[in-house]
């Protein structure tokens, strides 16, 4: 096995990490909203900026992995792939607004927060396609 299959081979192992800390990022945020406590945004700032940076190697090595020559090309992957994508572009645009988190009402915040639960929809949605692509349709009625 090359390289890049092994790679592409790592995505499903790659892929949970960042998963669980995007959805822990937008969690913390909510709480940070409900509660006023800022030091749900900090537990939300490093996760998203971690899950940031592991989204960025789960996707490269899905695109490898999705390019094997023995990996089915669907309309399924297909929307699994670029979901992924732009789900990842959109964590990274998150973390990267963290950066700028000047005040409550700052457009940094809001671009932040906006992302942010975007990402984690987009995260979660992608993940269903990835589960289906994997599992099947019929994995909890088996």
């Amino acid at each position: 096995m090359g390289e890049m299959a092994l790679i592409g081979r790592l995505h499903p192992l790659l892929i949970h990490f960042p998963i669980a800390l995007v959805l822990m990022a937008a969690v913390a945020e909510g709480a940070a909203i409900l509660t006023g406590n800022e030091h749900w945004r900090t537990v939300a700032v490093v996760n998203v900026r971690a899950g940031a940076a592991f989204a960025l190697l789960a996707a490269a090595a899905g695109w490898w992995l999705a390019s094997l020559p023995d990996i089915e090309k669907t309309s399924l992957l297909e929307w699994h792939r670029w979901l992924g994508v732009i789900g990842a572009a959109i964590t990274i645009v998150s973390a990267l607004a963290t950066f700028r988190i000047a005040s409550r009402r700052s457009v940094e915040l809001w671009t932040y927060r906006v992302t942010l639960f975007a990402a984690g929809l987009l995260v979660g949605l992608t993940g269903h396609l990835g589960g289906l692509l994997v599992w099947g349709p019929n994995f909890f009625h088996s």
